[in-house]
Order: C-alpha cells, then sequence, then structure tokens
C-alpha cells in the first residue's frame, strides 16, 4: 500500500509514536490525516484533523467511524505501559488497565473500521506490538502479555480481513525514545526511525516489521534458543 493520497487514521497520535506517524504520512503525501487523542486539544500538529478519540469508550469510536468514513490506513498505535511484576501489589488491575488499551483498543477500532476499510477497496491497518511481545521479565510482566495477546490478535484479524482485501501489519520494536520510555536506561531507537521502517513496509507487502536490532535479534533466537522466552532476558 502506497501512502501518497492515503487516508490515514491514527489514534493516541498527539505525541510520541503517533506523532512521528502522523508527521511522516503527511511528508509521504498522504491526502487526509486524522489525529485521535483522548483530548483533541492536545493534538497541534498542522495538516491533520483531531478527532476526540479514548480507545477504551465505545462512544468514542462510534463518533471517529461515523466521521471519518474515508479511511483506508488504521494504525492502531495507542497505548500504555506500567511497571511490575504479575505477584507485585495491585498486579491484577494493573493488567487489566493496560489490557483495555493495548489488547481491547486496537479490537474495538479494528472491528469499527473494517467496514470503512471494506468499502474504500480493503486498504490496511498497522498495529504497534512490540519486542515485548515475546520477551518478558518482571519490570514489564503484565506490559508484556499484553503486547503477546496484541500480537495474536494481529495474526488472527490479518486472516479474517483477507477476505476483503485489507492488509495487516504488525510492527515489532524494542524501546523507541519517546516520552513513554523516560526513565528507561536501556539503548533506544528514534521515533522517526521506527515510522520509516512501518511505512516502508507497509509499502513492500510485508506482515510484520521487525524496526529495531534488538528485535531483530529476538525474533531469529527464538526457534534455535527457546530460552530466550522462556527466562528473562539477561
Amino acid at each position: 500500500m502506497q501512502l501518497n493520497d492515503a487516508v490515514v487514521f491514527i489514534s493516541g497520535a498527539n505525541r510520541g509514536l503517533g506523532l512521528a506517524f502522523a508527521t511522516e504520512a503527511l511528508a509521504r503525501g498522504a491526502h487526509k490525516v486524522y489525529a485521535g487523542a483522548r483530548d483533541p486539544s492536545s493534538v497541534t500538529l498542522p495538516g491533520v484533523i483531531a478527532v476526540k478519540l479514548d480507545v477504551t469508550s465505545e462512544e468514542d469510536i462510534a463518533s471517529a467511524v461515523a466521521q471519518c468514513t474515508d479511511v483506508t490506513l488504521l494504525i492502531n498505535n495507542a497505548g500504555i505501559a506500567e511497571t511490575g511484576s504479575f505477584l507485585s501489589t495491585g498486579a491484577e488491575a494493573m493488567f487489566q488497565r493496560q489490557l483495555e488499551v493495548n489488547v481491547l483498543g486496537p479490537l474495538r477500532l479494528t472491528r469499527a473500521f473494517a467496514p470503512v476499510l471494506a468499502q474504500n477497496g480493503g486498504g490496511a491497518i498497522i498495529n504497534v506490538l512490540s519486542v515485548a511481545s515475546w520477551i518478558t521479565g518482571p519490570l514489564l510482566a503484565t506490559y508484556a502479555a499484553t503486547k503477546s495477546a496484541a500480537w495474536s490478535l494481529t495474526n488472527a484479524l490479518r486472516q479474517e480481513l483477507t477476505s476483503q482485501h485489507t492488509h495487516v501489519l504488525g510492527l515489532h520494536a524494542g524501546f523507541i525514545d519517546t516520552d513513554l520510555t523516560t526513565g528507561i536506561d536501556a539503548p533506544k531507537v528514534t521515533a522517526g526511525s521506527v515510522v520509516n521502517a512501518a511505512f516502508d513496509g507497509l509499502q513492500q507487502g510485508d506482515l510484520q516489521v521487525l524496526a529495531d536490532e534488538m528485535t531483530k535479534q529476538v525474533h531469529q533466537a527464538l526457534s534455535p534458543h527457546p530460552h530466550v522466552y522462556l527466562l528473562a532476558a539477561e
């Protein structure tokens, strides 16, 4: 799928990776970019259309679909991350909050926008996943579980949407240098590099994009070295 003349809807587009997606979509010639955010006034990028969107709100999603009937590319970017193990205090509530945004959010948006994409020729969906889809540890245990679920969801939706010619791409990356990773002392890649990898992959018809070297190494190691995902990475 080419970005030129595409009509793009991005969840969580007011900052971080979502803002980078919106900026690059415009640079690549997108006809229109809808920027979903809980607070539309926080969307300040010139050239985009702000849309009120909380991905946990069925009302917001229905309103967005009614407003954005020309979408050809849906980018499920909105996500949250909380630190803590499954045995930590409040882990169940923490897990539930992340499930609502990281798994059920993309599911709700995909179900709502699938008919729109179908009527506009099929189009495409990019789901923002993570290297944490495959590896975990106590620091991000609950977050990683939601990304594993989102990976499975992405693979299932890809198969279900084939009949309407909607291309579904899973985007995996490690730590990205945005406000979401502030305070995490680890190597990070730029949001721009991740977005460029995603859009390049989409244009090439890829089903999966591994946006940084760490993610490529983990993915390659999964089969010959199962300890990579059976045990926490050192």
